[in-house]
């Protein structure tokens, strides 16, 4: 099988190896990335004379062209950041297939692992679907589905997914080539579903407000290596990269976002209902990650 790869980053890289070592399986070109490239990928490429082609408008008639060249079977995309279109989807013989790491028909669009985290989601996906001319709503090929604990953060579900995205599209490729797909039509599991939008600057500013679970969630979701939670304290910036749940908090009206306590391990703030502790931050000079404690200026 004559495989065109359209990828970024760590889990293209995986997938890529998965791909390569595979002999009944050819990487024939790989596209990165045009405004952000993956100079890693380009480089594996390289390893194995594979051809980089770059466009700027994938569904160009001049790139179009240049794909009819290369008689490709499938073209793959995982992570790639330009939308096909009906001519570019439809050029393979098995047309074109994405690899997404949400659990669809909900969770389509982008920044899919945080949403999952501030949404309290007990389980995150990863789903390998056809493209049609939707944002992630083609048909289903393959899905997995991992369980989100509370001890799970951006980073941890983020290493999943790299090794996950690289092993469920490998087997949905050997689906296809061995032609043992069933197409699951993504409406027939739920006619609306869900999409969740990108995540802009500013986002990261935590609302105190909320109760201490919807924040100690909306922190996860943002830990390194995403931008962390922000907040202020007497004007000064504080990023927020872990905090802790108090179990058994009493529920009680008080000024939110007010420091309430200190502890050994960080100090205690406000929320709508209860009280947060905070254990790890950078603030005033100073960062503070597990039981380190240091000045950085």
């Amino acid at each position: 099988m004559r495989i065109g790869y359209f990828a970024d980053g760590p889990w293209a890289h995986k997938a890529f190896e998965k791909i390569i070592a595979d002999e009944s399986l050819e990487i024939i070109f790989v596209t990165v990335r045009y405004d952000k490239r993956d100079v890693e990928l380009i480089r594996m490429a390289e390893n194995y004379s594979i051809p980089v082609e770059l466009s700027p408008n994938i569904n160009a008639p001049l790139f179009i062209d240049k794909m009819k060249s290369y008689d490709i079977d499938l073209f793959v995309s995982m992570s790639f950041n330009q939308i096909f279109k009906t001519d570019m989807i439809n050029l393979p013989k098995f047309k074109s297939i994405n690899c997404h790491a949400g659990k669809l028909p909900f969770y389509r669009g982008r920044n899919i692992l945080n949403w999952a985290l501030i949404n309290d989601e007990k389980e995150f996906g990863i789903t390998v679907h056809y493209f049609d001319e939707g944002i992630d709503t083609g048909d289903i090929i393959l899905q997995e589905v991992y369980p989100i604990t509370d001890e799970d953060t951006y980073a941890t579900l983020l290493d999943r997914a790299y090794d996950g995205c690289a092993d469920v599209l490998y087997r949905a490729i050997k689906m296809i080539q061995e032609n043992r797909v069933k197409r699951i039509v993504q409406r027939d599991i739920d006619p609306v579903g869900s999409y969740c939008g990108i995540r802009e600057p500013g986002d990261e500013i935590i609302d105190w407000t909320q109760t201490s679970r919807e924040i100690f969630n909306f922190i996860r979701a943002l830990c390194i290596p995403g931008p962390q939670a922000v907040s202020w304290i007497k004007g000064k910036k504080i990023n927020i990269n872990k905090a802790r749940m108090i179990m058994g908090a009493h529920v009680y009206k008080n000024t939110v976002g007010q420091i309430v306590g200190k502890t050994e391990d960080g100090f205690i703030v406000k929320t709508g209902d209860t009280v947060l502790e905070i254990i790890e931050y950078t603030y005033d000079g100073k960062i503070k990650m597990g039981d380190r404690l240091k000045s950085y200026e």
